[in-house]
């Protein structure tokens, strides 16, 4: 498991992040960040971590970028996880593109973000890929969300962050079942959506699913 004892982990990013975090469901909201941290701490309950929840529904990286300073360098994070460009696509198909964020502006601002979190904090990146759970590939959002996620993958990968491959997880789960078994529009997960989230997450950060742990 890549986190170590006493780290803090911050997680940024829209509703999928946010998830009732700052009324219902505060401090950490019900969805798939909860259950990263559930499972973490259950598993590995001798190195005291510490996990922080700054999703805002509705968010772009534009908005991320307005609150920066307060929700993520002020914080000083060891661990930086960052889900964001759902929002920033979907906004071109819902609202007539007023609040969207084309793809050169999602790519400098992301880019931007995360290397100045690395300069200044200087923690270790994680990164999910925005998705659309749509089997057809050629549907025209699923085309957008795909060219942000591609985007969302090079930055992972100049940043040496750990990249959680969220679409490539929907994909497998709709193999064998429809796009309403995760969540009712295709973005916003149900309790099993968010746990396919949690599980490409755990996957990512080296969780041991299997077999007792062994120390030595």
């Amino acid at each position: 498991m890549r986190f170590e004892p006493n780290q803090k982990i911050l997680f940024i990013g829209d509703s999928i992040t946010d998830c009732g975090r700052r009324d219902a469901f505060a401090p950490f909201g019900h969805g798939y960040m909860s259950l990263v941290r559930a499972m973490v701490l259950a598993r590995y309950p001798e190195i005291s971590l510490t996990f922080e929840n700054r999703g805002i529904g509705g968010n772009t990286v534009r908005h991320l970028a307005e609150r920066w300073d307060t929700d993520v360098i002020a914080e000083r994070p060891d661990w930086l996880s960052v889900m964001i460009g759902i929002n920033d696509v979907w906004r071109s198909h819902d609202s007539g593109g007023n609040g969207a964020v084309d793809i050169d502006e999602y790519e400098s601002t992301y880019r931007r973000l995360l290397a100045d979190a690395v300069e200044r904090t200087g923690c270790r990146l994680i990164v999910a890929e925005p998705y659309m759970i749509e089997a057809d590939r050629s549907n025209p959002m699923r085309a957008q969300m795909d060219a942000y996620g591609q985007v969302a993958r090079s930055i992972a990968a100049e940043q040496d962050a750990i990249l959680v491959q969220t679409q490539a997880a929907f994909d497998r789960a709709l193999e064998t079942t429809p796009a309403g078994t995760w969540a009712n529009d295709r973005i916003h997960p149900n309790l099993e959506g968010h746990g396919v989230i949690a599980i490409e997450f755990l996957r990512a950060i080296e969780w041991e699913f299997s077999g007792d742990r062994h120390d030595g």
